[in-house]
Formats: C-alpha cells, structure tokens, sequence
C-alpha cells in the first residue's frame, strides 16, 4: 500500500511540474501574440487566395461569405467554371438575396464541357459582372469561386484581372479559390492557403456526397 501510494504521490507531483511548465510556456506565447497583435492594427481589404490540389478551397471561401454575412456586411458570390449543378451552398446563400448576391457563370467543370471556346465565353461573361461589383464601394466581399481554374487555362488575361482587383474599393475584401493559383495572383495576394491533400473518400471508392462536396 505504501508502494502505490508513493507512486500516485510521485504521479500527482509530476502533472504539477508539467502544469507549471505549460503555464510558464503560455504566458511567453502570449506576450509574443499581444506584441504581434499590437504591431497589427491597420485596417484594409484584403485578397485571400485558397489553392492546391487538397479538399476545402471553395468551403472556405463560403465560410468567410457567412462570417461577411453575420457581421452585417454585403457580399457577393460569382462562381466560375461550377454551373452543371446546384450546390448547397447556392441554395442557402439564395433564400438571403438582401444580404448576398449570387451568380453561378459556369456550365460545368472543364472535362465535362470539353468546349475551351464556350469556357472562355463564359468567363469573360462572369468578370464583366465582377468588374460590376469590384466598382461598388457598397460590396463589402467578394468570393471569386474557381477564379483561378479561368486564368490558370488562360480563360482570362491574368493581368487585366489584377489591375481590376487593385483599383477596387480600400476597404473591399475579395477571396479567390480554386487550384493552381498563378504566380502573378499569389504576388499581389494578402493571405494565401494551400490546401494539401492527405487522404480522400474518392479515392476508395466512394462517391462525392450532398452536403459534403456540393
């Protein structure tokens, strides 16, 4: 008895050290961030790209329309390439059209539409109404969803769109997804993820799913 009462002693005594040093390390962490946070206090409009081959990319620019959306600010959607389907996301965003503008432009993905002429067609179609709202200092966020498929196949002129992207209004947010982000966009960006692929239901088999793929 005397044995295990030693060791739940000895057991006690050691989470107190690591509880004590856990605590030394996050009072460090923390006088780093708040330095970090207190250098950080400019305010502006950001371009946020979310690219790679990894599963996410268009969710999370969806995730931020909402977040926009809860704060009350206004937001606007146009979906490139996408448009063969409805998406969940679409269905919801259109029951709120006081609060978010939606434009699916595409007619599907490029090796269903197996039409380079038609995709440019409608990718020129869908930045007109892009250039629409990257005017109006009214549209708080914009999501550019597969933004980046378009110019990665040359769809439209990667140069003209950053010289739209950059004359919008200071205070404009715009979030731009899809794989194989250019370099020229990643250059002029705010904040850029690469989504990273480890392991995906499709590739044993199983099929994309509602409410998890569309």
């Amino acid at each position: 008895m005397r044995q295990e009462s030693d060791n739940v002693d000895n057991s006690n005594h050691d989470q107190a050290g690591i509880n004590e040093r856990h605590r030394n390390r996050m009072v460090k962490a923390k006088q780093i961030i708040d330095a970090k946070i207190e250098q950080a206090q400019r305010k502006a409009g950001l371009i946020v790209i979310t690219t790679g081959n990894g599963k996410g990319k268009s969710s999370s620019g969806f995730g931020m329309v909402i977040r926009a959306m809860g704060n009350g600010m206004k937001a606007v959607v146009v979906q490139f390439i996408k448009g063969a389907m409805s998406t969940g996301e679409e269905k919801f965003l259109q029951r709120f059209p006081n609060e978010v503008s939606f434009h699916v432009m595409g007619e599907g993905y490029t090796w269903e539409t197996q039409n380079r002429e038609r995709d440019i067609e409608k990718a020129e179609a869908a930045w007109k109404i892009c250039q629409q709202y990257l005017s109006d200092p009214t549209v708080d966020l914009i999501l550019l969803d597969e933004l980046n498929i378009a110019l990665k196949y040359h769809y439209l002129d990667v140069n003209n769109v950053i010289a739209d992207l950059q004359a919008r209004p200071a205070m404009q947010h715009v979030i731009i997804t899809g794989r194989g982000a250019l370099p020229e966009l990643i250059a002029i960006a705010d904040t850029v993820t690469e989504m990273q692929e480890v392991k995906h239901a499709f590739q044993n088999g199983i099929v994309a799913q509602a409410g998890i793929e569309w």
